[in-house]
């Protein structure tokens, strides 16, 4: 397709010409069928409100095709108005529009549901088995055209994905403003979300997905990189062997392991069970080996731990299994986790042993109590299996994905004498006191021009900062920035880019503020040849309030509250971001063993944009959080 018809095709939002109907793609990697959750009643509604994107003319087609998808997936994807233009991030100026702020963001949209960086493209979904950019293909066509149609005088309003419109503001506010999953806490169980979700009224846009800041994999490689690093000098020290770490999950966010174990000098297994999954990540270059033998990847694994290899295997296979035959060959492991997507357990986030992949899918619809019991019973087995090495020697940590949830409410021994958790969050052990404590988390950013040499430029720019801030920073943060240098020098040679242009480190006010100024510099000088977008994701200070994950180290008690995300999000408004998100996302708590089930949520607020930086500072709230 040109560069005109391209443009005219953004501009033109709901096509004037019904477009033919399309294929459903069996070579796509699709979101697994969804349940059914409507009454007769309700799925009248779910069609209503998919049909108010289109004209009457368009409705006695449109609607049994809808109720047909509605039947065969659960969801209203609305398949037929799927683009024909490649789906990809373009360098900034390919975007019909009158402000390029507007044309940053639907650059950010595009590379969220690339095939090459969505775990679902067609299902408009980019990672966590559910965590969706828009519901439907209407609200993205619609969404794309606003932003082709706005002026740095307007703002456009996006509710779960549905664009409600451009509405009169100013060249300092943002441009865009995102909402979530905002569920009624009294409505807030899982039950109702899928029915709502089913409605077309609410999406989860799990962080970075419905956010528009997602940059594939890299985006948490970084981060479990540091995990990693930092789990094995605290837990692991002294091997003269290389560290072995277990674990599974090759999707969206998961598929980041295998990638940070080799920067972190490990061997890594990582079971997964959907071969397209596993396909992806190989041609990626995110993941060095493929087995399908479970004796073989065994073998393999002892053998890269004996010659203190550097290297990660995939073993396209069931991680209960996995788990099961370590410890029946007894075999001594270092570092273990999990990064199925617990948070959605019932629809895809977790495939049970015992089944196939495909038997698995079936179950989920068809006899969805039955591979409930599934579940449960393969989540036993696993913490069965993880206990006996735990009392070993292996340091086990929950990823932050629902892990330790999930397998106390199906029943496992995961919880100690004293009624909590065995294990840690990531973030109790490791992330928090090292990093977050101390003002230190996730900083992006996306190069628009699509050049590989402006990413370098910025990565070099990057560097001469930390070197900087290395010769004068306090004992107690020179490790953090050092790991940061040491990335940073080294990100251009990982093959990390997976779509758009752009790269992650973890600083601090400081250190953003430093770099981003050294951008804005190098782009007054031409040196970068375009805007860059800063970004950031849920691991930023201040940005999450989750009391079983990002703020899972804060001790005064108000862990269970979200003032903090929120007030982040009104705050960003204000202080110059380019689109402005909060995401409410949903998590059914039970931490103690004896305890009632407890129902909460999350909150994520998050600020992105090409605007300048603007410092801002926040009082952390943790019992050993220094502000700084």
């Amino acid at each position: 397709m040109s560069d005109k018809a391209f443009a005219e095709a953004i501009m033109e939002g709901i096509p004037a010409t019904l477009p033919p109907k399309k294929m459903y793609d069996p070579n796509v990697n699709h979101a697994p069928r969804r349940k059914e959750v409507l009454n007769q009643q309700e799925k009248k509604l779910a069609l209503k409100n998919a049909l108010r994107y289109f004209p009457l003319n368009f409705h006695a087609e449109l609607a049994p095709e809808f109720l047909e998808e509605l039947g065969l997936y659960g969801r209203i994807y609305m398949y037929r108005f799927r683009p024909e233009y490649a789906m990809k991030a373009r360098p900034i100026s390919s975007y019909p529009a009158n402000s390029a702020q507007a044309a940053s963001i639907m650059l950010m949209i595009q590379n969220n549901l690339d095939p090459a960086v969505a775990q679902h493209p067609h299902e408009l979904i980019t990672y966590g088995g559910n965590g969706s950019v828009f519901q439907n293909w209407a609200q993205y066509l619609l969404t794309m055209k606003y932003l082709s149609e706005m002026s740095d005088n307007q703002t456009l309003v996006v509710y779960s994905g549905h664009p409600l419109g451009l509405f009169p503001s100013h060249p300092d506010a943002p441009r865009v403003v995102v909402t979530n999953g905002m569920m009624v806490p009294n409505y807030s169980s899982r039950e109702n979300y899928e029915r709502l979700n089913a409605l077309g009224v609410t999406q989860y846009g799990q962080m970075t997905a419905g956010s528009y800041m997602y940059i594939g994999p890299q985006g948490i490689v970084h981060g479990t990189t540091l995990t990693l690093l930092n789990a094995a000098r605290i837990h692991a020290a002294g091997s003269e062997k290389s560290r072995l770490y277990i674990t599974s999950g090759l999707g969206g966010m998961s598929g980041a392991q295998p990638k940070a174990a080799v920067i972190a000098g490990m061997v890594c297994v990582a079971a997964e069970i959907n071969p397209r999954a596993v396909q992806t990540r190989k041609e990626q270059g995110w993941v060095d080996e493929v087995h399908t033998s479970l004796p073989e990847v065994i073998n393999r694994m002892l053998e890269a731990v004996r010659r203190r290899e550097a290297v990660s295997l995939a073993y396209l296979g069931n991680v209960v299994d996995l788990w099961e035959e370590i410890v029946r060959r007894d075999i001594e492991v270092d570092l273990g986790s999990d990064q199925t997507s617990l948070h959605n357990p019932f629809s895809g986030g977790y495939y049970p042993a015992g089944l196939t992949f495909e038997e698995s899918n079936r179950m989920m619809a068809d006899d969805p109590e039955c591979f409930r019991e599934k579940v449960k019973a393969s989540l036993r087995r696993q913490v069965e299996a993880i206990n006996k090495l735990a009392a070993k020697k292996m340091y086990f940590w929950d990823y932050g994905n629902a892990f330790l949830l999930e397998s106390g409410r199906a029943g496992a021994d995961i919880f100690g004498p004293d009624g909590n958790y065995r294990y840690p969050s990531y973030v109790q052990d490791i992330m928090g006191p090292m990093f977050f404590d101390y003002g230190f988390g996730p900083f992006r950013w996306v190069c628009t021009s699509g050049k590989p040499e402006d990413l370098e430029q910025s990565d070099l720019l990057a560097a001469e900062v930390l070197e900087n801030l290395i010769i004068r920073s306090p004992a107690e943060i020179r490790n953090q920035l050092e790991d940061n240098l040491k990335w940073i020098r080294e990100a251009g040679k990982k093959n990390l880019v997976v779509g758009s242009q752009a790269r992650i480190l973890y600083a601090d006010t400081e250190g953003r503020i430093a770099i981003a100024s050294a951008f804005n510099e190098a782009i007054r000088k031409g040196t970068i040849s375009a805007p860059v977008v800063l970004g950031r994701d849920h691991h930023d200070v201040a940005g999450t309030d989750s009391p079983w994950r990002e703020t899972s180290n804060i001790t005064d008690g108000s862990q269970f509250t979200a003032d903090m995300a929120v007030h982040n999000f009104v705050g960003d408004s204000f202080r110059g971001a380019t689109w402005d998100v909060v995401l409410g996302c949903f998590q059914w708590y039970r931490p103690k063993k004896l305890g009632q089930k407890q129902t909460s949520h999350f909150y994520h607020s998050q600020g992105n944009g090409t605007k300048s930086p603007v410092e801002s500072h926040t009082s952390p709230r943790g019992q050993r959080q220094t502000a700084r």
